[in-house]
Order: structure tokens, then C-alpha cells, then sequence
């Protein structure tokens, strides 16, 4: 049996964040092994990280029991943001004006693939 398709996905759609302040972790974990970028979204000092890491759980958990990947082989191959529905609300100002408050929703997607290691580098 041949695993021809070595890519996972999973999507968080509705995550309550600017796709700008999101891109930026998302490009923090990009190219990095599964476990090491949760491990490192763990310690980020982002409020979205933690919806990040949940989005990464979700892949890893995707590729275990739909494809029987080996979780220490996954690699994070892309991770990016797009942008999903902004609320607008209206804040009162002076002289009976109004000014609009955009919030902004994003939606993470998280591709990992599995990458078969060499022998080679584990022995010394």
C-alpha cells in the first residue's frame, strides 16, 4: 500500500482575529516539524497563538487517524491566513456623528506533509 497523497489539511474558519496580526504566527511555524512548532506556539506571546496550536492539533490529529501517519514525520508545509467576515459596528463621536469599528474575522489553514526521515541522521 502506497501513500501517494502525503498532505494533510485542517481549517479554522470564524477565529476572531485580523489576518494581519495572524500571518505573523503563521509564518513563525512555517517549515518547522510538527511537534517543535507546538511546542514554540506554546511559549509565543500571542493571544492568536492559541488558535493556531488548536488548528495544528486538529491537522496532526487528521493525518493520525485518517491517513496512519507517523506524527514524528509531519512537517508543517503551509500555514496562511485568509480573510473570512468583519462585524461592523458604530461608536458615537461628537457633534451627533458616528464612526465605524471594523472586527475583523480570519480563517487559519494548516498543511502538513510527511517527510520520510533518513536513517543516516539519527546514528552518529
Amino acid at each position: 500500500m502506497t501513500k501517494e497523497n502525503t498532505l494533510v489539511k485542517a481549517i479554522n474558519k470564524n477565529v476572531r482575529s485580523s489576518p494581519r496580526k495572524l500571518s505573523l504566527v503563521c509564518n513563525f511555524i512555517k517549515g518547522k516539524k510538527a511537534d517543535i512548532a507546538l511546542r514554540d506556539l506554546e511559549f509565543t506571546r500571542k493571544r492568536v497563538a492559541k488558535d493556531v496550536s488548536k488548528t495544528v492539533k486538529s491537522a496532526i490529529s487528521n493525518a493520525e487517524n485518517n491517513y496512519q501517519y507517523d506524527i514524528d514525520n509531519l512537517i508543517v508545509k503551509e500555514a496562511y491566513v485568509g480573510k473570512s467576515l468583519v462585524m461592523k459596528r458604530y461608536r458615537p463621536r461628537a457633534k451627533g456623528r458616528a464612526s465605524p469599528i471594523k472586527k475583523p474575522f480570519s480563517r487559519i489553514t494548516i498543511v502538513l506533509e510527511e517527510k520520510k526521515l533518513d536513517k543516516k541522521q539519527g546514528t552518529k
